[in-house]
């Protein structure tokens, strides 16, 4: 499982860092998944391996710009590009009729269905091959979401002894119920995958949060995760002078929360624009990586953009980036 970050900046774009957007990818296919959009997204995907023709499903997690003005372009691109497949747009609804807006007035059309799936619905929960993932509301000053992938048909072992103790010998059978699926024998007998086979290893788990200036909502959601992906937009001396109308999280109030639910890795995003890599500017990004690493002892990341992170089937989260 990778991510790869195409936007770690908060509101407008630097000239290091461009506005929030995520690749998830699953696994060897090139089937991948999109959180966030903001403008100028799809550049930033021209400098990466991901395809919009692969692209699976797009989670908006709020309607802020920074997070949606480069979905139109996205959209008419993988149209122009001779898309076909349907694509599934995963949003609150306020994201929908930007969506339909911007592509009404501007002459634009898809060559694909676009599906969306309200994300605020109380009954929300998607579903493919790769991941089952759910909601969590935030606190924002407009509606906003956390998404929680949890991965789904995990790897299965076969119990050859119990196959060959009930006379099921190697052959087709075998390898279908490897895949999880049951199989009628030619004299009917039923195998079931579940009886034959064992999964030796939890699902991964990954929490992608919006903005949000309280991370203890999503106690329930990280309780079995490996992976806390969080926006910190300012330190807490920033946040304090600032004030609580941007409803942003600092870095401490989010250590603070990971290192409470003991979340084993901690990727930290969404940095507000005024925070640069200059070693001799103020205020500098490693003062938000000092707040954070002060509080939580896990396995903590700033995120840059073009930077890879790889969950291995330990749940074990490596940057992966080439140098």
């Amino acid at each position: 499982m990778e991510l790869t970050f195409l936007g770690t900046s908060a509101g407008t774009p630097t000239k290091a860092r461009n506005v929030t957007g995520l690749a998830l990818q699953h696994g060897k296919p090139k089937h991948w998944y999109l959180i966030d959009c903001g403008e100028g997204t799809q550049q930033q995907l021209l400098r990466t391996r991901y395809s919009v023709m692969q692209l699976q499903a797009i989670f908006i997690t709020h309607v802020h710009g920074d997070h949606t003005f480069g979905l139109p372009g996205l959209l008419t691109s993988a149209s122009m590009n001779g898309r076909s497949e349907p694509l599934f747009l995963i949003a609150p609804r306020p994201v929908r009729t930007f969506v339909e807006a911007a592509l009404g007035n501007t002459d634009s059309s898809l060559s694909f269905e676009l599906k969306f799936i309200d994300s605020e619905a109380e009954d929300f929960a998607w579903e493919d091959n790769a991941f089952k993932v759910t909601a969590t509301a935030l606190s924002h000053r407009v509606s906003c979401r956390a998404f929680s992938f949890e991965e789904t048909n995990l790897e299965r072992q076969l119990r050859q002894d119990k196959l060959l103790a009930d006379g099921i010998e190697a052959g087709p059978a075998w390898g279908k119920l490897q895949q999880g699926v049951d199989v009628v024998l030619e004299n009917g007998t039923l195998l079931r995958s579940d009886d034959y086979t064992t999964i030796t290893r939890s699902p991964r788990k990954l929490v992608i949060g919006g903005d949000n200036d309280k991370p203890e909502l999503l106690e329930e959601a990280c309780k079995d995760a490996q992976v806390l992906i969080h926006e910190a937009t300012y330190t807490q001396e920033i946040a304090d002078r600032v004030g609580p109308w941007p409803q942003h999280s600092s870095a401490a109030n989010v250590a603070r929360f990971a290192e409470s639910m003991q979340v084993p890795n901690l990727v930290l995003t969404h940095f507000s624009s005024r925070y640069q890599f200059n070693p001799n500017a103020y205020p500098h990004i490693g003062e938000v990586e000092s707040e954070a690493r002060g509080i939580y002892r896990g396995n903590l990341y700033l995120a840059r953009d073009f930077e890879t992170y790889r969950l291995d089937k330990g749940a074990n989260l490596v940057n992966v980036t080439s140098p």
